[in-house]
């Protein structure tokens, strides 16, 4: 199996390089197409006392500002992909990005999200990594903002016995079969043990028969969450964490807190999210 496409959401800021440059590698990595998509939604008026009190001068004014920052990301993905000729191509359109990247996923495998600080997210500009994996059904690699670039020879497939874990499993059969070694991971209560020791077992028995390198690790936690899973991502010397987003509604994980939210609260692994 391998990745025809791979879709990214392009912006200018010098941070969002790092989005933008392992898109481009993932799609040479594959052989595949690459799709720059440039989407930014004029901010809407202040509205104060029952009326928009913005002169028309403003409005234009930022229209303008995300014109140019259209322009700039257009620039930054052709300079970016010169060499890859027709494989390459921008979309750019006045929209709200994820709305935009959900529109266009229908050409893409794979979509690569994040890269760029905290501090600029924003519906106006920004796209959250787990509201696209929602919304496209694609499955969404997310780079940290300031790693080393993406090395998948150790993978860490998260598992938990859910639909979401299964579409992962072969959302990333792509890289499951350039890896060197897959370690899939349960972590789990005491209580749980016996069963989850037989999911991974005939979790990573399936990679095996499709000639993959696959090991099974049954780690037995008192609170299992997230943090549980990059350590073993760390110990196993894992440049990729493949995961199940969402197992759980996601109100239930904004009250409750989940493995989806705990991973994504940090910015140093590289994930892939399936939903």
């Amino acid at each position: 199996m391998t990745y025809a496409a791979v879709m990214t959401h392009v912006q200018p800021e010098a941070e969002a390089a790092p989005r933008l440059a392992c898109a481009i590698d993932v799609a040479r990595r594959f052989r595949a197409a690459i799709i720059g998509v440039g989407a930014e939604m004029t901010p809407a008026p202040a509205y104060g006392d029952g009326f928009y009190g913005v002169r028309s001068d403003w409005s234009a004014a930022m229209a303008g500002a995300v014109e140019e920052r259209l322009e700039a990301a257009r620039a930054a993905f052709c300079a970016a992909t010169a060499d890859m000729g027709e494989r390459a191509t921008f979309r750019c359109g006045v929209q709200f990005p994820e709305q935009a990247m959900a529109a266009e996923s229908r050409a893409a495998d794979l979509i690569v999200a994040g890269g760029a600080p905290r501090s600029l997210h924003g519906s106006y500009t920004c796209c959250a990594p787990a509201e696209l994996a929602i919304s496209t059904g694609r499955p969404v690699l997310v780079v940290p903002p300031a790693g080393p670039p993406l090395s998948a020879k150790t993978i860490l497939l998260a598992w938990k016995d859910t639909r979401e874990a299964r579409r992962a499993l072969s959302d990333a059969l792509p890289f499951f079969e350039l890896a060197e070694r897959v370690v899939v991971v349960a972590v789990c209560n005491q209580i749980d043990a016996d069963n989850a020791r037989i999911e991974v077992d005939d979790v990573a028995a399936a990679l095996r028969r499709r000639g993959i390198n696959a090991e099974a690790k049954l780690v037995e936690h008192a609170h299992p969450d997230g943090f549980q899973i990059l350590r073993q991502a760390t110990q196993e010397g894992a440049g990729l964490i493949v995961c199940g987003a969402y197992g759980h509604s996601r109100l239930g994980e904004l009250v409750f807190g989940g493995v989806t939210r705990d991973l994504l609260s940090q910015d140093d692994a590289y994930l892939l999210l399936s939903h």
